[in-house]
């Protein structure tokens, strides 16, 4: 129980850090999160003020300190005074500059170069009233990972916007209704079956339920091999086994590097039409197109590395064989998928809790060049289905969890850098606005988050808005010279998808 600081109401509480949070201050893991956010008109930074008052201060991780105990060993949230001019800042620009979208990549790789002061809340925003070849002005976010993972963070985000429709309505975020399993009822019905068969009826019953109930015993044994083999192979990654060195493989210490954020909008309809023409989902699809924009890259760095391409040069297969190349795919474990307003979501009864609810697999990427472009996407359905069918993501949270409890953050901290360190990307993709959004009254053009301050020298996310999906890539440019071309070959990968699957007449070409 927290300790109570106070007789005002609300009552304002200390707590303890959570294990994850503990583990995202370590030297090894510390990580912050970055939302860019690019608005159609010039921001008001009073208006923003005025609404970050009324609604992100207004909960406990962002108008709290992280002190460390006076007894030692442990660290703790303790609420204090915001104030609002310490955390949006402002910049003077120049409006007329020749190169505004190199100034905004520029200004964000120096943000990264910086920490946040540990004497005020662990979060600010950078206003740039500078219009790119994208937006008016440009907002962004960052704040430190303790505070709550991506999920929690969208929610912050969607918390202080509106429909430019009607702003008076939160925003509508896509929600897939998840099929309720009837394996829990197979064996109920199996016996149901066999009582009607000693009555003398419904032996087709019977049948069915026998059949349903072997269904079920066959999926319950794939995710106990899945899992195994799974945990075997996060040992192995533990201890000994690397991915293949290549081009997009940071050095050891990327962590420390300053990284640069550069994104991409592309059609959220045409990876929908690959969607509905495949019969799979839109992770596999986006899936499929990095594998596919990954390979093509990889292929020219291994080349002459020009980035002109002729015919020739890109049907040549300069790809070394055999080689090893996983990314981290960042899962969300909550029990409830949705992304619900920030407000619901520090509820003590809210199924969607706050905080580090995230864990992380290990994802085979093939890297190679394929004749039939829609091979990538039926491979990665075919990865991300076996993924499916296992508990590794529940297994590295709840180790996670108990190593920080037994054996300090630090050593938690020591394990999941070498594994991250042993992979070669991370990877996530999240869920956004159906409608046009106002962020406090400042309609929104795009929403590109990241993260930064892990031993990855590229992070891949995907964030839809929209009928807009927004390729968002985070890199340590020392490994990733030209991040502009890796959004170029996703995007033309995804183009090469789509019109593959209109050819081959699976999927009709919208007018």
């Amino acid at each position: 129980m927290g300790k109570i600081i106070g007789g005002e109401s609300p009552i304002k509480v200390e707590e303890p850090l959570s294990p994850a949070a503990r583990l995202f201050q370590t030297r090894r893991f510390n990580c912050y999160i970055i939302a860019i956010i690019g608005c159609k008109i010039t921001i008001n930074s009073n208006v923003i003020k005025a609404g970050l008052e009324h609604t992100l201060i207004k909960h406990p991780r962002f108008s709290s300190l992280m002190v460390t105990n006076k007894s030692g060993g442990g660290m703790r949230w303790t609420p204090t005074n915001v104030n609002l001019e310490d955390h949006v800042i402002t910049p003077n620009v120049d409006p007329n500059m020749g190169s505004p979208d190199q100034f905004i990549e520029n200004y964000i790789s120096n943000v990264t170069k910086t920490s946040l002061d540990y004497c005020k809340p662990l979060w600010d925003i950078h206003i740039l009233n500078l219009k790119t070849s994208e937006a008016e002005s440009t907002a962004i976010f960052r704040f430190h990972h303790s505070i709550g993972d991506g999920m929690s963070i969208m929610s912050l985000v969607l918390a202080g916007t509106r429909k430019t429709s009607d702003p008076t309505a939160l925003p509508t975020i896509p929600i897939k209704k998840r099929k309720r399993s009837s394996n829990s009822n197979n064996s109920n019905r199996f016996l149901r079956g066999l009582v009607l068969m000693k009555l003398g009826f419904g032996g087709f019953a019977a049948t069915q339920g026998l059949v349903k109930l072997v269904s079920c015993l066959w999926f319950i044994l794939q995710v106990i091999c899945n899992t195994l083999v799974d945990v075997v192979m996060f040992i192995a990654t533990i201890t000994f086994l690397r991915d293949t060195k290549n081009p997009l493989k940071g050095a050891p210490k990327t962590e420390l590097n300053p990284k640069w954020f550069v994104h991409k909008t592309v059609s959220l309809d045409d990876i929908k039409l690959v969607k509905n023409a495949m019969h799979m989902t839109i992770n596999d699809v986006i899936l499929g197109v990095t594998e596919a924009g990954l390979s093509r890259y990889l292929n020219r760095r291994y080349g002459d590395g020009d980035g002109e391409e002729d015919a020739a040069k890109q049907k040549r297969n300069d790809l070394p064989r055999k080689l090893r190349f996983r990314a981290a795919l960042i899962f969300n474990i909550r029990p409830s998928m949705a992304i619900e307003a920030l407000a619901d979501m520090m509820e003590r009864k809210s199924k969607t809790k706050w905080g580090n609810y995230i864990s992380f697999v290990l994802l085979p990427i093939t890297i190679a060049l394929r004749d039939d472009p829609l091979d990538y996407v039926r491979n990665a359905k075919a990865v991300v289905d076996r993924k499916k069918r296992s508990l590794e993501a529940k297994c590295t949270f709840l180790t996670a969890k108990i190593i920080v409890k037994l054996l300090g953050a630090k050593a938690a901290a020591a394990i999941s850098h070498r594994v991250v360190s042993n992979t070669t990307m991370s990877f996530s993709n999240m869920v956004g606005p159906a409608d046009e959004i106002s962020f406090y009254g400042h309609p929104m053009a795009y929403l590109a988050p990241s993260v930064y301050g892990h031993p990855h020298a590229l992070t891949v996310h995907f964030q839809s808005y929209m009928n807009m999906m927004t390729i968002s890539l985070g890199v340590d440019i020392e490994a990733v010279p030209d991040p502009h071309q890796l959004c170029n070959d996703l995007a033309e990968s995804l183009k090469l998808i789509k019109d593959a699957a209109i050819k081959t007449g699976i999927a009709k070409e919208s007018v």
